[in-house]
């Protein structure tokens, strides 16, 4: 990265090209430039955004931007290469035992589900006892109207 940002100083400087017109003409900020000049990759949050900023400021240089950013892709497989596997296997490790482990929190924080079959229950059950209300109540209207017409019958 060093080289990278080396090439891309240097040939600023040659060009007699100032940071801040670089900036105003990329619409990129001079901090960002600057930390690329400098190398310093680590101040970047996404390398996908750095690469896009390179190729940018390679153009503008007139530099070949495929070739810079095959450079910057050789970096950056050295040095992710470098990490040890068991350190990544650990690392993979404590993700998942982390995610398969059940975590203590406190009630008040923790949202209850709530229980959908108790309420759909609860609504068949009314349901049900009104229809059998409503039955009963048919019924004894019935009988009760047969009993007072063979009153009514019986009077005259």
């Amino acid at each position: 990265m060093e080289e990278i940002a080396e090439l891309l100083r240097e040939t600023r400087t040659e060009a007699g090209i100032e940071l801040s017109e670089v900036s105003k003409d990329l619409d990129i900020s001079e901090i960002i430039l600057q930390n690329i000049e400098e190398g310093k990759i680590g101040s970047f949050k996404d390398v996908f955004t750095l690469k896009t900023y390179i190729s940018n400021y390679a153009k503008y240089l007139g530099l070949e931007p495929d070739k810079i950013i095959d450079e910057f892709n050789e970096y950056l497989f050295e040095y992710t290469s470098k990490i040890p596997v068991k350190e990544l296997e650990k690392t993979i490790e404590l993700n998942t035992k982390e995610i398969n482990e059940e975590r203590i929190s406190s009630p008040y924080t923790v949202t209850k589900q709530k229980n959908k079959k108790g309420v759909y229950i609860l609504f068949y059950l009314l349901v049900l006892i009104l229809v059998i209300l409503a039955i009963f109540w048919s019924v004894n209207q019935i009988t009760v109207e047969k009993n007072n017409a063979y009153v009514f019958n019986y009077r005259k």
